[in-house]
């Protein structure tokens, strides 16, 4: 009993009282966390299935083992009780394993003030040279990048993991960051619904991608995953390290980066200047456009995204990302001002 109330009180703290970001970066992020995730995720991409559901299954079996026992064994209240206490309880287990497995990432310094970065570049100007300039790679790249193809199996593109491991060495990483194969959840109904592309889990440090991706928005998808395995818990950082990756990649992998940056950099431009930069699109790219548009539209229910955006808005805001969803757009500040991001 004193364990359990013990438990319940050290998991208050944890969610209360925040700690230093410098100590999070030295002894957590780089440190603990630096040497756990290598080992974590090689384990969990030996397995051909979802641990994190295959965890969720056995958990909620179990509750529920448990709960019939109180109540075959004791009055009504009395089991409500214990069931309630259990629940607490177990909550708290949950929640410190989740913050030493991952969950102090979101704790960390952030890309800004861990590496070089140039707050002047960050304009309205820099803005539209961005969007100009993902128009122009988008035509470009697009007879290139449809011919090569992309992976849509489950394992790990070696092209894509090559370009992920330079560009988190280039984000200051530690150690070498493991690429998680990507799999599919039984979640997977959920994400289609509310619009999730992916997921990192935080207990088994697996990346789970929503089945419905269209092939050429893969590569950036994973790649933004893979960024919250290098401990980029931020999902500006997690946006900006996906888009870095894919453009050091192969064509493929590039197209689908600015396929992202397209549509994060138009929004950013004047509502007179978007049309005019739109109609530079040529076939292919608009038609590709036009295919994640639609995918949306048949899948996504709005009122499940709006209810599951509003909870993880809230879940990253208790954890004290004080933007967020809307850290999402980070991005484009990301790109502009880091010296590390790539020329384009």
């Amino acid at each position: 009993m004193k364990s359990r109330i013990a438990t319940i009180v050290l998991a208050g703290v944890g969610a209360t009282v925040p700690l230093p970001h410098a100590v999070v970066e030295q002894c957590y992020s780089t440190g603990l966390y630096a040497f756990a995730q290598p080992v974590l995720t090689f384990a969990s991409n030996a397995a051909p299935f979802s641990l994190f559901d295959a965890g969720s299954v056995s958990l909620v079996a179990a509750f529920l083992v448990f709960g019939v026992s109180d109540f075959a064994r004791a009055s009504g209240w009395r089991s409500v009780g214990r069931i309630t206490f259990r629940a607490l309880s177990w909550a708290a287990r949950l929640y410190l394993v989740f913050l030493v497995v991952w969950g102090l990432n979101y704790q960390r310094e952030r890309l800004t003030e861990r590496l070089p970065f140039d707050q002047s570049a960050v304009t309205d100007a820099g803005a539209a040279r961005l969007a100009a300039a993902s128009v122009d790679r988008l035509n470009a790249l697009y007879p290139a990048a449809h011919a090569e193809g992309w992976l849509t199996s489950g394992a790990i593109d070696p092209a894509l993991a090559g370009a992920f491991d330079r560009v988190t060495r280039d984000l200051g990483a530690a150690r070498r960051v493991v690429a998680g194969r990507p799999k599919q959840s039984a979640l997977d109904w959920y994400f289609q619904r509310a619009g999730v592309a992916g997921m990192t889990d935080p207990f088994f440090l697996e990346t789970l991608v929503a089945s419905d991706l269209l092939p050429f928005e893969r590569p950036f998808v994973i790649a933004h995953e893979w960024a919250h395995l290098a401990g980029l818990a931020d999902e500006g950082e997690a946006n900006a390290s996906g888009w870095f990756t894919c453009l050091r990649g192969s064509p493929a992998h590039q197209y689908s980066g600015w396929l992202f940056m397209y549509g994060e950099a138009l929004t950013a431009l004047p509502v007179g200047e978007r049309a005019a930069l739109a109609a530079r699109l040529r076939a292919g790219p608009r038609d590709d456009l036009r295919a994640i548009r639609d995918r949306l539209a048949r899948h996504v229910s709005p009122r499940v995204s709006r209810v599951g955006w509003r909870v993880y808005d809230s879940f990253l805001k208790a954890n004290r990302v004080e933007a967020g969803t809307a850290s999402y757009d980070e991005v484009l500040r990301l790109a502009l001002g880091l010296r590390a991001a790539p020329a384009f």
